[in-house]
């Protein structure tokens, strides 16, 4: 058994999520493929992936030693990659992750210039709205929004964005505009299901923090929707600006209860402690920071 080559197997394994897809990317055979893990799990006296007829699933035995294998393939790309540095070349693949909205607006537009400079690096970018494990999706980066909770991956601080509420002008002529948080219990308000299982909204109120129990009149899993719901004047939606930006600069809609945002929200890169992070990843994480940085610094005043 060529040890290096089947621990590169089981990794492609658990980063594509199913045995005929590894086959599929290393462009060999399935029975290639199941016969290089199951010498590596004999090898190792241990069991390294459950599996079924409908997924795999790593054991915790699995989970760590895919942890290990990665630094193991880490140290190995970086030795390749180094002698094509002396050549002013990057190669390779890099996949990170980023919210929906933010990520086509933010993210997309910088990775597909890094790509122009670097023709030989291929990135795959998945949006989300959900927090993702980098290790189980076989993630080097990830652009989060939000207070971060404790882990152990490193965080790069890239900005930060505001939340706002916003209403069209025609429902703010037919409702009223809210003076203070408190008025939203009586406004038709759009709720967004990936904000979380908490549907209070938070306001900032004589130096405190206070929640509304919010009661949406219409509820969606999509942004791009709630905006295009505000816009249509079915009622108020708590946003983060960059949703809101290009129905604010057209008119379309209008800031409400602005003296009482919150502070902004951190954005941040976050990647695994790797001892040794391959050089495409860094120069990915070097090119993706001072610009996201750049575009954050300045947003439009409020309305």
């Amino acid at each position: 058994m060529d040890k290096l080559k089947a621990i590169a197997t089981f990794v492609r394994i658990v980063d594509t999520g199913s045995l005929t897809a590894a086959a599929d990317a290393a462009g060999t055979s399935l029975t290639s493929v199941v016969r290089s893990l199951a010498a590596l799990e004999q090898s190792l006296g241990t069991r390294l992936l459950n599996r079924t007829t409908r997924r795999l699933s790593l054991t915790p035995e699995g989970r760590d030693y895919a942890e290990r294998c990665r630094h193991i393939l880490a140290a190995v790309n970086e030795a390749d990659a180094a002698l094509g540095e002396q050549k002013g070349a990057l190669s390779g693949r890099l996949a990170l992750t980023a919210p929906v909205t933010f990520g086509r607006l933010h993210v997309a537009p910088l990775v597909t210039s890094f790509l122009k400079q670097h023709p030989d690096v291929s990135v795959e970018l998945l949006l989300l709205d959900r927090v993702v494990d980098l290790l189980e999706e076989g993630l080097d980066l990830a652009v989060r929004i939000g207070v971060l909770p404790d882990s152990p991956l490193v965080a790069v601080p890239a900005g930060s964005v505001r939340r706002i509420c916003c209403a069209s002008p025609a429902y703010l002529r037919r409702h009223g505009t809210p003076r203070r948080p408190q008025d939203l219990l009586d406004h038709r308000c759009i709720g967004f299901k990936g904000s979380g299982p908490d549907p209070d909204w938070r306001f900032s109120l004589e130096g405190r923090i206070v929640r509304v129990p919010v009661r949406p009149v219409f509820v969606t899993n999509q942004i791009e929707t709630s905006v295009d719901a505000c816009i249509a004047g079915v009622g108020v939606a708590s946003l983060l600006e960059y949703q809101a930006r290009a129905g604010l600069a057209s008119g379309a809609l209008k800031t409400v209860l602005s003296d009482h945002e919150t502070g902004p929200l951190p954005v941040n890169i976050l990647y695994r402690p790797d001892r040794l992070m391959p050089t495409r990843v860094r120069a990915l994480l070097d090119w993706l920071v001072p610009r996201l940085r750049k575009s954050l610094g300045t947003t439009p005043s409020k309305g």
